[in-house]
């Protein structure tokens, strides 16, 4: 079993700044891509941006230019930096990994942590 532990979140204005972690543990052989998605009130869940072990990574259009993700392989975690914070980046913001078991892959997903970014 895999546990994605997320940490960072919290209560910002808008055009403020944080940094969200998270932490990969358990049954890890190699974890192909790393991302974060988020899921607003009423809105489905959307990605916001990913990477993969070799460094490629993909961004939501909404958040380019804002937001950065980065990852430390060797402590299998992955961060977010989120800056220039929106109110419509409100939302609940969730950590997902693929990991590779060489013949297969699952998915995990954290638990969830808020962003709120006040007007």
């Amino acid at each position: 079993q895999v546990q994605l532990v997320e940490s960072g979140g919290g209560l910002v204005q808008a055009g403020g700044s944080l940094r969200l972690s998270c932490a990969a543990s358990g049954s890890i052989f190699s974890i192909y891509v790393m991302g974060w998605y988020r899921q607003a009130p009423g809105k489905q869940r959307e990605l916001v941006a990913g990477i993969t072990s070799g460094g490629s990574t993909n961004y939501a259009d909404s958040v380019k230019g804002r937001f950065t993700i980065s990852r430390d392989n060797a402590k299998n975690t992955v961060y977010l930096q989120v800056n220039n914070l929106k109110p419509e980046d409100t939302a609940v913001y969730y950590c997902h990994a693929i990991i590779d078991y060489g013949l297969s892959s699952r998915d995990y997903w954290g638990q969830g942590t808020q962003v709120t970014v006040s007007s």
